[in-house]
């Protein structure tokens, strides 16, 4: 049976974004930087949007990073973050879906 599952996403690589997607909060940070598209939003900024500041915006922030869901540039003396690149998310989605309903075509033929 043919799998279409992206070889370069592992089990750990996704677990760990979809971890990263399992808190309001850091679900409320990538939607908004969703919003902001590719220029992103200041630190300060996605602050002031989602209402969280401080260690807890840093914590949640740092979270979504090294999980590889947004970005985070220095421009000057602010940090400008960002939702990583869409294809991004196409992976995380198509390793969900890769394999929907393989099972049910070997039930046909046993």
């Amino acid at each position: 049976m043919k799998t279409f599952i992206d070889p370069d996403l592992s089990l750990v690589e996704a677990a760990s974004a979809y971890a990263a997607l399992g808190s309001e909060q850091r679900l409320q940070l990538l939607r908004t930087l969703t919003r902001s598209g590719a220029q992103g939003m200041s630190i300060g900024s996605l602050g002031e949007a989602t209402g969280l500041s401080g260690a807890n915006l840093t914590h949640h922030l740092k979270i979504l990073a090294n999980s590889g869901l947004i970005q985070q540039t220095r421009q000057g003396r602010s940090v400008i973050c960002a939702m990583a690149d869409t294809a991004t998310f196409k992976r995380l989605n198509d390793f969900l879906l890769a394999e929907c309903c393989a099972d049910l075509e070997d039930h046909h033929h046993g």
